[in-house]
């Protein structure tokens, strides 16, 4: 967490998930960052992250710049030095 603050980076959750579900596991892992609830699955959807008709989500990360516009993105889990490398 300390390498995105550096970068004055926000790391988000999104998951279709209820809000206590989000809690319980936040709480379990110790998250240091928010998780939010998509319940309809509408962000999922539009950043392709769950198929239509599907509610299995793939975990997908997102670099959003400030001017809103998506500058990385990768399937999976991308190591922290090349998120951090597509932040502006």
């Amino acid at each position: 967490m300390a390498k995105f603050r550096m970068k004055g980076v926000l790391p988000l959750g999104v998951n279709p998930a209820s809000l206590a579900s989000h809690e319980r596991y936040a709480d379990r892992f110790a998250f240091p960052f928010p998780l939010l609830s998509d319940p309809g699955g509408a962000v999922a959807l539009a950043y392709r992250a769950m198929r239509a008709g599907s509610r299995s989500v793939l975990r997908t990360v997102y670099v959003v710049g400030r001017d809103g516009r998506v500058v990385f993105a990768a399937r999976g889990a991308p190591s922290v030095a090349d998120i951090l490398a597509a932040v502006p």
